[in-house]
């Protein structure tokens, strides 16, 4: 187990000089600048997940660990990283360099081709056409102060409860800068956050939460969970208190203003420019590692605190962004816990969800302790498009069912339908071959032990919804369902149990190593 605590000695720390240039007369060579806060405190110490080599396109560290071609030398980013491990309460005064040509590049190469414009209307293919020109100018204009973010175009895509979300565009080269500038700040931030944290963070996904929250349940004194919900999130993120937080390690100047310019960029919704002083817009680059550093701070740090100094009985914690699951071993933990997690909330500006944010009795003995009380079986709670269940093996002992939420399923076949209905003119091959995309594709996600039921009744409608396509094409269809199961067999593919069952894929990634949390 790696344990994110402590302090390291006083690196790099500048006297006299201009903390937004890099020392270049180190003896070391190094190009980090930091120096301490003054208010230096203990960070909170917490057991987290043996961490290996980042995974991602703009995320990977660029020269190798071990000493082979490069005799040794680690990276620029690599020493900043090596600082933030070291010294938890360094502040950055020399970052902004390594937003290089070459790292702009890098992130350029990342974005999706198809991606939707932003509000100047430049897309991938077009800014490529002049790539390396359009880089250089770029670049200049970042470090002479001439780069001017844009407003983001608010966009709203429906939620499998017919809610609808919003969503920022960022403009083509606000992505590429912000996508640098995540992998610079990733090098810092990497280090301080806690195990617990697994959204949008580079080596770690959704199946990870999802391994660590079964695996928790399974085999920790697992009474009750708290399925906490922050009220409209991103949209309420405080500004002010945002920045004071990056402020706690970044120190260099300009990257803490170019950050003030995403922020402060605004939206453009039907034509309409709008200035907020709240929120970071779902969908750009950069908002998810800046809600990670907001949750890290108001959340994540608290809550090991409070497990380690309040809890009587056992905890556990599992934060995917801002959706949150804690596992409880004894009510009042849980009920006390809650009070002051929404006071917490309000303090910076949050509230919790009042309908989605609820405690149930779950666990190894919640069946029997509801039998034993007359009440109806333990509830159910939803988390990354899973309903967690209480279930039983055929030996009578407790197991952990997952089941594809049936809202995220109908919304999934819902879409299809409408899709095969715009195409059901194309030829029957074109359209079974975008089917089988289409099923294999929710099956890499959904197909984990407990879920082939679940699975299978996928399957079953999307091949009805075909069926209705292919007899809308001509008021006399000659589709019997013989050959509808003929082509089904044919382009459909059968479900099948892909994922490994969590406390195994669990044990394997951590090696014994990782308490669960």
């Amino acid at each position: 187990m790696l344990d994110v605590d402590g302090t390291a000695g006083r690196i790099g720390k500048t006297r006299g000089r201009n903390p937004m240039m890099h020392d270049h007369g180190k003896s070391d060579g190094s190009v980090v600048a930091a120096k301490h806060s003054n208010k230096a405190t203990d960070v909170a110490a917490e057991g987290v997940e043996p961490r290996g080599p980042t995974k991602g396109n703009t995320s990977q560290q660029n020269t190798p660990r071990t000493q082979s071609r490069n005799h040794g030398v680690p990276s620029e980013l690599e020493r900043v990283r090596e600082v933030a491990r070291r010294d938890k309460d360094a502040k950055f005064t020399a970052l902004f360099h390594h937003v290089t040509v070459d790292r702009l590049r890098s992130a350029f190469g990342a974005l999706r081709r198809s991606a939707a414009a932003g509000v100047d209307g430049v897309t991938w293919k077009q800014y490529s056409n002049d790539l390396e020109d359009n880089l250089r100018d770029l670049h200049e204009r970042l470090h002479r102060g001439g780069y001017r973010a844009k407003p983001s175009r608010r966009v709203f895509i429906p939620k499998p409860d017919g809610s609808q979300r919003p969503l920022g565009v960022a403009s083509l080269e606000d992505k590429v800068v912000q996508r640098a500038v995540v992998e610079v700040l990733n090098a810092i931030y990497e280090v301080d956050f806690l195990g617990f944290s697994y959204g949008f963070r580079p080596g770690r996904s959704q199946h990870m939460a999802l391994d660590a929250l079964a695996t928790g349940i399974r085999r920790k004194k697992v009474n009750w969970v708290l399925d906490s919900d922050i009220r409209g999130f991103f949209d309420a993120i405080p500004h002010e208190w945002l920045v004071k937080f990056i402020e706690h390690r970044i120190a260099d100047r300009r990257l803490l203003r170019l950050i003030r310019k995403w922020l402060n960029a605004g939206v453009i919704e039907d034509g309409v420019k709008t200035w907020t002083t709240t929120g970071s817009p779902q969908g750009a680059t950069i908002s998810p590692l800046l809600a990670n550093i907001f949750l890290h701070y108001v959340f994540d740090l608290w809550v090991a605190q409070w497990r380690r100094q309040h809890a009587r009985g056992e905890m556990i914690v599992v934060r995917y962004a801002d959706d949150t699951v804690l596992g409880f071993q004894h009510e009042d933990d849980a009920r006390r816990f809650w009070a002051e997690l929404g006071s917490r909330m309000s303090k910076f500006g949050l509230e919790l969800h009042s309908t989605k944010t609820r405690l149930l009795r779950f666990g190894t003995l919640a069946s029997l302790q509801c039998k034993e009380r007359g009440e109806r079986k333990p509830g159910t709670f939803g988390f990354l498009g899973f309903t967690h269940a209480c279930g039983k093996t055929r030996e009578g002992r407790f197991k952990l069912v997952r089941l594809t939420s049936r809202k995220r399923m109908a919304a999934r076949v819902k879409a299809i339908r409408v899709a095969l209905h715009r195409g059901r003119h194309r030829p029957v091959p074109v359209q079974g071959a975008w089917l089988r995309r289409v099923v294999m594709g929710y099956f890499a996600y959904h197909a984990i032990p407990t879920n082939g039921h679940r699975l299978q009744v996928f399957r079953d409608e999307v091949t009805k919804a075909w069926s209705h396509a292919l007899r809308r094409r001509s008021q006399r269809h000659r589709m019997p369902w013989s050959r509808m199961h003929s082509l089904a067999e044919r382009w459909i593919p059968r479900p099948r149990i892909l994922h490994p069952w969590p406390d195994e894929r669990f044990d394997a990634r951590t090696r014994g190593r990782s308490p669960v949390r």
